[in-house]
């Protein structure tokens, strides 16, 4: 079974095809706000690389947030958009599911943070369990410093992972029980959606494209200002 997996919930676009729950090939980039024009040429370099047309994908399947609004609307939309065309079922798995789980092998608590601009950042905890993460809260948007304050409290072991632990680290220095994973835990990881999109696809647990939407959590910059006008 072959799936094309996206993910553009941060600035890196990640493109990712896979078979039977194994990436064939993947690409990221840090597209910056350049979502709409690095996400097509990606899958189309994938294709070419992999040899496998678009009609060969039996489902797609896209990181549906939260994140940044712009990015999240472009990745959503084109993973509609195929999925309509190529009259495939969609999985949507939140992005901060996949920023955490290539940790599943930790111990430690895992803590997920996007970078939700404006000093906030979007969040999820985890804990591993047989077979994956399990999580622990609902998805949230904070300040770093709020997140800084309840893992001080909890004393619990913890592993910060996702561009948000990255950009106010900061907040977080100077907590015995808490280490940053670094740059390579960034972005969410495509090979993760392949992974959990081919178990959910699976299961029977997909989705049809309208039914796709993007998790927001809070509304957007611009939707903020018309509001103050």
């Amino acid at each position: 079974m072959l799936i094309l997996a996206i993910d553009t919930a941060t600035a890196c676009v990640g493109v990712a095809i896979g078979r039977d729950g194994r990436v064939l090939a993947e690409v990221g980039i840090d597209g910056g706000r350049r979502h709409a024009e690095e996400l097509v040429p990606a899958i189309d370099g994938l294709r070419h690389q992999t040899g496998i047309t678009l009609d060969d994908l039996a489902c797609v399947a896209v990181g549906i947030g939260p994140g940044l609004f712009t990015g999240l609307r472009v990745g959503v939309t084109t993973a509609r958009t195929l999925a309509q065309v190529l009259d495939v079922p969609v999985v949507g798995i939140p992005s901060l599911d996949l920023v955490a789980h290539p940790w599943r092998e930790t111990e430690r608590r895992v803590v997920a943070l996007i970078d939700a601009r404006r000093k906030e950042v979007f969040t999820a905890s985890y804990r591993a369990v047989p077979g994956g993460m399990e999580r622990e809260r609902d998805y949230a948007v904070e300040s770093p410093s709020a997140v800084a304050a309840d893992l001080a409290f909890g004393g619990v072991a913890s592993l910060l992972v996702g561009d948000g632990a990255l950009e106010y680290a900061d907040a977080f220095a100077g907590i015995d029980h808490v280490e940053l994973a670094g740059p390579a835990a960034a972005a969410p990881s495509v090979a993760a959606l392949v992974e959990l999109a081919t178990e959910r696809f699976e299961r029977g647990e997909t989705s049809r494209a309208e039914e796709i939407a993007p998790l927001y959590l809070r509304r957007s910059d611009a939707e903020i200002a018309w509001d103050r006008r």
